[in-house]
């Protein structure tokens, strides 16, 4: 861990990107006839409490993009490819797997995927990206991995424009995140990185319910 972190919390951190979100927004320069309806699109679980002050900031929708790594069989750590709940897939750049263990990965990725999803849906709004901005926040980017399939999932739906935006990611994964979109708002870009989990001082586990919470909370909120 850094002897000063970066961040306390997640809530933190979603304070200081959606300072540097509504910054940016700003240099558009947009008049309230052309203003493109911005939609908060959240990688759960713990991109949800990094969203919120996000959402709250811009008063938009908070939605999520339900990703998965597809991992390994002999090393859950080791990402070979990610994949939506609704389909999307992308696959590492390596050698070929193992037909039969990649095919056998990839289910275990998407079943976990589509089970998140399913508990998450009663707190979905009811919007679409199509013709929005769409800004995609996870709590830090590691590999960049799951955030790649979940922008390919949203400009699967023909947004205006695709930001992606997080605390912090590698400084070597910025051309690469870059490329996925329109824009790229990485508050931090330290290295050596190591993990998202060293550049916060609180980093628990977001649980499924409060992930939810987060969601029902902000359709209230809006309401």
């Amino acid at each position: 861990m850094l002897s000063t972190p970066f961040f306390e919390n997640r809530a933190d951190a979603g304070e200081k990107l959606a300072a540097a979100i509504e910054d940016e927004l700003g240099k558009l320069h947009l008049t309230a006839k052309d203003a493109i309806k911005p939609i908060v699109y959240a990688l759960p679980r713990g991109g949800l409490p990094v969203a919120v002050p996000i959402a709250r900031r811009l008063g938009c929708a908070l939605d999520v993009v339900v990703a998965k790594k597809i991992t390994r069989p002999d090393n859950l750590e080791l990402a070979i490819g990610a994949a939506t709940a609704d389909g999307h897939l992308i696959w590492q750049k390596q050698k070929q797997q193992n037909f039969h263990l990649q095919k056998l990965a990839l289910q275990q990725a998407q079943d976990n995927a589509q089970s998140l999803q399913a508990d998450l849906a009663t707190g979905r709004p009811n919007v679409s990206a199509a013709g929005a901005l769409a800004i995609l926040v996870d709590d830090g980017i590691a590999t960049g991995m799951t955030v790649a399939v979940a922008a390919k999932a949203l400009l699967s739906q023909q947004p205006a424009a695709l930001w992606i935006c997080a605390p912090v990611a590698p400084l070597d994964l910025m051309g690469f995140l870059a490329k996925m979109g329109d824009k790229a708002i990485i508050l931090e870009t330290p290295h050596p990185f190591y993990s998202v989990s060293r550049f916060y001082a609180e980093f628990p586990q977001v649980e499924t319910a409060e992930a939810l919470l987060c969601l029902q909370r902000q359709i209230e909120w809006r309401s």
